[in-house]
């Protein structure tokens, strides 16, 4: 599987899992979730147009997502969301270093942005944001 449809199927996953956490969180955080979960919808839809304009088709998303462990409290909506965005960091780290020119690029931009969110959700950072072997 190419690194874009490995990000999308992440873009995917992560939709769905803001709308799991989204109802857990109140105030500034559930702004933040509902702004997360428009990001990627919006990412989503825009890695869709690029694989399909390699003439690929692109990964659908599950009817649902696995979550990792049961999201009961703000707690554990923060660690979820903090690990949705590491995992995307991660698809966009292999989208960097498969591609080339403005998909590079964009690569690059979304995983600074996926890691700023891991940091906001995770309260600490990590050495090499998207290679969590380098930890």
């Amino acid at each position: 599987m190419s690194a874009l449809q490995t990000a999308l199927g992440n873009e995917h996953a992560a939709v769905y899992g803001y709308g799991v956490l989204a109802v857990h969180l109140v105030g500034a955080q559930q702004n933040a979730a509902r702004n997360a979960y428009d990001t990627h919808r919006a990412r989503r839809d825009i890695l869709i147009g690029l694989i399909e304009a390699q003439g690929d088709k692109p990964v659908a998303a599950a009817p649902a997502y696995a979550i990792p462990f049961p999201v009961n409290s703000a707690a554990d909506a923060l660690r979820l969301a903090a690990q949705l965005e590491e995992r995307l960091g991660a698809s966009y780290a292999d989208v960097v270093q498969s591609s080339s020119g403005d998909t590079r690029r964009t690569g690059l931009e979304w995983l600074t942005d996926a890691a700023v969110r891991a940091v906001r959700w995770r309260g600490t950072s990590v050495a090499f944001p998207g290679l969590p072997e380098r930890d």
